[in-house]
């Protein structure tokens, strides 16, 4: 192939240029649980303190957190989901439940999480039109973008 062509392009990349990083999806997963303080998203995810302040900045200049005062004297601050992070949670439980299907066969589960109607959740995708449960096999895709196909650039 002569000449080089920009990837395709991709919702999945995109969001993974914000989420994507190390220690990004740990801090979505502490403020989800109600631990919106630096202090303890430290302790909780053992990020490096300024590793942890750059990944806090860029998430909330991507409206995916809100930083809040809490404390003047001395000025300190909490983080919130937006509804965009709230909109992240079923990636976060998806991505527990994989890692606990495929990486702790034989361990307990570090965390189960429970629906409001009492039972544990176990997350599914389901299609929002017809309400069946999401296979591969049932999946049919089409690229939106010109000069693209599933398969890749179409010839110049």
């Amino acid at each position: 192939m002569t000449g080089t062509k920009a990837p395709r392009p991709c919702s999945i990349a995109d969001a993974l240029t914000l989420v994507g990083e190390k220690y990004s999806l740990l801090v979505l997963r502490e403020v989800c649980l109600g631990n919106r303080r630096f202090d303890q998203l430290v302790r909780n995810i053992g990020a490096p303190r300024d590793i942890l302040a750059t990944r806090l900045r860029r998430l909330v200049d991507a409206g995916i957190l809100t930083k809040r005062a809490y404390s003047e004297r001395p000025q300190r601050f909490e983080y919130r989901p937006t509804q965009a992070g709230l909109e992240l949670e079923p990636v976060l439980l998806t991505l527990m439940a994989w890692g606990d299907r495929h990486l702790r066969e034989n361990e307990d589960r570090p965390m189960v999480v429970e629906h409001s109607c009492g039972n544990e959740l176990l997350p599914v995708v389901t299609c929002s039109a017809c309400g069946g449960t999401v296979a591969h096999q049932d999946l049919t895709s089409h690229s939106q973008t010109p000069g693209w196909t599933v398969k890749g650039p179409t010839a110049a």
